[in-house]
């Protein structure tokens, strides 16, 4: 076989009239051609070889109509459209604006005994138009939007399919089989070939074994080579005029996509093997003894993973992209009423209180939890997580630490009006899958589940079955020491949310640089456990501290913009609540900041250095911005406000010193209606919060 950039169709042939292979793709013709050319007998002065060669052409035109097959499809505006080539493999360009930016793509699969892809034959075609209404369950972005695309459908001979959808912002393609029984997926053919040289935003993994917790990097395509690092996704590719967030979605028991690297403009895909024969590593952790030479064993008749292409010439449409919720299957809990999005109190990284209201002895304690569901309670805060502790062993999720008197603190935190969350390694939920049923009868609403680390088969299988599990006794789930969201927080929502990033949990090494990619990447594909709120800041260079006093890094108005940029349907405070009421305006701010939204809009972005983006719920809009490590002053607009109406908006901006200590705020209140313009000014790693009713 070929590498992708090997194969270079002409230009000049249209698929839209049946088409040929050039003819240099024949070698029994191309043998032909290469003796006339190189004949003693000049053809420009032999007239019969002229002759010959005229008729030699149409021929091989005629004979290379049988070795492919290009099939174009658009998008409902016909802006963006893809090529389908069918040759020794199934190549695809894809087209944006009249520009083309991948060319010559491939997909395929290497099942045991026969390659999807591979000297493709096409059976039968369709192309239809979809026009829909979404509405999710938890509305992360918008209460509900548009499902527009037109559905390209290769049915090919031997038992398989490729289905594209072409949206008017991006592309997603997937591969179909309809075998009997099982089948064993060796790798997958998957080639992302780029048009031109462009930089990767990245995180690179040392291996398969990742938290998808690395800071970001930027390489370029042509540079990324194949002994560098990996990188997991989604990527971030920056073109020249158009950009392309490239993730996957509806990921059932099949390994995560990660990518390669091999300095030439391409991105190639590359998975974990399927775990065998492993062990307990502690009381957290597998050590895979023995790994399966295929990727994946299943059904042989089923859907494979989305990969899709969020396509934009505005760095703001990034942070928009609802691409997720447009591919998702539909939801499998039939009653939904129980899973309630909200904000939780937290207690690992700021978990010792004090002040005058202090009279006990802080920690993992009864006094401490009430404490926290005290302040919970009257701030309308609907949750309290417990983090490592609350269990007397982290393998026995049973017996509760003693200190604590459980039965106690859940019939408090009930009269209370507040629900109990409490952390799990996953090797005891993986266990002990009966803890949810115990927990439904305790009076426990939720459970965070930490440090999978993995996205092999197997634990994509793990995920899927806590999922379901948990649904049964009405249990939700947050996803730590996970990796990105793929699909299964829409069939089952009582998935609130996943890590996946470099969150506040790295202290110091949490930095804006590096978080002012988030809403571009990261929280692009889905809920984002960053655990933001702090109300002790400071610069990077100035930045001291550690549990139990964990300071964020960036200015105070940055800390107050992040809980309305960054997207968590179970969004945590993760300081102290004496800390919040030292600051009560800041508290009140926060606590009455959404997690749901009926509307996004960003008024002003540029990928990795600034972003302001308003959010309405109801009535109400809120508007956060934050910048790197560079000062910026930008002019926004309000054209989102509803006409004819004097509003109040309450801001929080950086202080007058705010760039070298980052603790410096002003709260302003000012009179704004639709068409105002407001000025903001960041200081460094600074930013900007507003509420507007």
């Amino acid at each position: 076989m070929r590498n992708a950039q090997e194969f270079k169709p002409a230009s000049w042939l249209d698929d839209r009239v049946g088409c040929c292979l050039p003819i240099w793709y024949c070698p029994f013709l191309t043998s032909i051609l290469t003796s006339i050319l190189t004949s003693e007998t000049s053809v420009i002065h032999n007239m019969k070889t002229t002759r010959f060669f005229s008729v030699f052409l149409m021929v091989a035109v005629c004979l290379s109509g049988y070795a492919q097959k290009v099939i174009t499809a658009q998008s409902p505006n016909g802006q963006v459209s893809v090529n389908v080539t069918l040759s020794d493999r199934i190549y695809y360009d894809v087209v944006s604006h009249n520009e083309t930016l991948l060319k010559q793509s491939v997909i395929g699969m290497q099942l045991t005994d026969k390659t999807l892809g591979a000297n493709p034959v096409l059976k039968k075609k369709s192309v239809r138009t979809v026009n829909e209404t979404v509405k999710p369950v938890l509305p992360l972005k918008y209460s509900e939007v548009e499902n527009n695309y037109t559905l390209l459908t290769l049915d090919m001979k031997g038992g398989y399919a490729v289905d594209f959808r072409l949206y008017n912002d991006g592309v997603a393609f997937r591969m179909r089989t309809s075998f009997p029984g099982e089948i064993e997926v060796m790798l997958e053919n998957t080639v992302f070939q780029l048009a031109d040289n462009c930089d990767l935003v990245l995180q690179q993994p040392g291996g398969f074994k990742t938290s998808c917790e690395e800071s970001y990097s930027i390489v370029k395509s042509n540079e990324w080579k194949k002994e560098d690092r990996m990188s997991e996704l989604p990527v971030l590719i920056m073109g020249k005029n158009q950009k392309i967030l490239l993730s996957e979605f509806d990921l059932v028991s099949y390994p995560g996509l990660f990518l390669k690297g091999n300095a030439d403009n391409s991105l190639t895909a590359t998975q974990p093997r399927a775990p065998i024969e492993y062990e307990d590593q502690g009381d957290r952790s597998h050590r895979i003894l023995k790994e399966a030479d295929y990727i994946a064993k299943t059904s042989g008749t089923r859907t494979f993973p989305w990969r899709y292409m969020l396509i934009t010439q505005e760095d703001g449409r990034l942070a928009e992209n609802t691409m997720p919720m447009r591919l998702a299957q539909k939801c499998q809990i039939e009653d939904t009423s129980w899973i309630k999005p909200g904000q939780t109190c937290w207690d690992w990284l700021n978990g010792i209180p004090y002040g005058q209201d202090v009279t006990f002895k802080g920690g993992i304690n009864l006094d401490t939890y009430k404490y926290f569901i005290d302040f919970a309670s009257r701030n309308g805060v609907p949750y309290i997580i417990m983090d490592e502790g609350w269990a007397l062993s982290t393998r026995d999720p049973y017996h509760t630490n003693p200190d604590i008197n459980m039965p106690e603190l859940l019939r408090y935190a009930k009269s209370k009006n507040v629900g109990v969350f409490v952390w799990l390694p996953w090797l005891t939920v993986e266990h002990n899958m009966g803890l949810f049923k115990q927990f439904e009868e305790w009076g426990i609403v939720g459970t965070k589940i930490d440090f999978m680390d993995r996205q092999d088969q197997w634990m994509i299988d793990f995920y899927d079955r806590v999922a379901k599990e948990a649904a049964k006794h009405h249990i939700m789930v947050d996803f730590h020491g996970a990796f990105h969201p793929s699909g299964l927080e829409y069939r089952y929502p009582n998935i609130l949310t996943y890590e996946g990033v470099r969150g506040m949990e790295y202290n110091g090494n949490c930095t804006p640089n590096n978080s002012i990619w988030f809403p571009f990447l990261r929280n692009a594909v889905g809920p984002m456990d960053y655990t933001p709120g702090s109300m002790l800041c400071a610069h990077p260079e100035a930045h001291r501290g550690d549990r139990p006093i964990c300071p964020g890094v960036g200015t105070k108005a940055y800390h107050m913009a992040v809980f309305v940029l960054f997207e968590s349907n179970l969004q945590m405070l993760m300081d102290n609540p004496c800390r919040y009421d030292q600051w009560p305006d800041c508290r009140d701010f926060l606590t009455s900041v959404p997690v749901n939204w009926d509307e996004t809009r960003v008024l002003a972005a540029k990928a990795g250095e600034y972003i302001v983006m308003a959010k309405r719920k109801g009535q109400k809009w809120f508007i956060g911005g934050i910048t790197n490590d560079q000062p910026r002053e930008l002019d926004v607009t309000l054209n989102v406000l509803p006409e004819g109406k004097n509003l109040q908006m309450t801001s929080f901006v950086d202080g007058v010193n705010a760039d070298r200590m980052a603790m410096d705020y002003r709260q302003l209140k000012s009179s704004v209606t639709k068409g105002t313009k407001l000025h903001i000014k960041m200081v460094r790693n600074g930013g900007f919060a507003a509420v507007i009713e």
